[in-house]
């Protein structure tokens, strides 16, 4: 099979892939709120939720990467402050700094300042990380030695960081590493 087919049967998977995992999440959704269920079932059907939640980023992250990979990605631009990119709700990553408006593709750079951070703390490990904003250059610390090569893509062990180098180098930016510091320049 020629090299090139292999990003449009990814994408192609990833949509198709959508349809049972929505059936899934949907059923379990509707047996949670018809409530009546005791509380073991009910905790299970939340982690199916949780689970199907998890996948559909995970298909997410591989159709874009997919389509970035075949030169089909066509990010949807809008203004955004840098600040606000780098928030998340998890408590391990930390965001202190000051950011500006630019164009960009929000919600793809969001999910990719959320996975590299959280392959820093998870891989570091660190109990803690911190975005440290200055306008498009935004650094991420502590990465370990340990963390660094899974953070960069080096080494591949974590989609979301390999996805979020390509979507960030896909918009003009740029990562590198300085100490256990990594900077991402947007």
């Amino acid at each position: 099979m020629p090299e090139s087919r292999f990003p449009r049967i990814v994408s192609l998977a990833c949509h198709d892939l959508r349809t049972p995992l929505a059936t899934v999440y949907g059923f379990a959704r509707t047996l949670t709120r018809a409530g009546e269920l005791d509380e073991r079932t009910t905790r299970f059907l939340g982690m199916i939720e949780e689970a199907s939640r998890q996948m559909t980023e995970l298909l997410d992250e591989l159709g874009a990467a997919a389509r970035i990979e075949a030169g089909r990605w066509e990010p949807a631009l809008r203004e955004i402050d840098t600040l606000e990119l780098a928030q998340a709700a998890d408590e391990r990553i930390a965001v202190e700094g000051a950011g500006v408006r630019i164009e960009t593709e929000a919600e793809a750079v969001e999910r990719a300042l959320r996975s590299l951070a959280t392959a820093a703390a998870r891989h570091g490990p660190a109990e803690r990380v911190t975005w440290r904003v200055d306008g498009r250059t935004l650094e991420l610390a502590p990465v370990t030695p340990a963390a660094a090569p899974i953070v960069l893509g080096e080494d591949v062990r974590d989609l979301g960081s390999l996805v979020g180098r390509l979507v960030i180098e896909e918009l003009g930016g740029s990562l590198e590493l300085d100490g256990e510091t990594l900077r991402v320049r947007l």
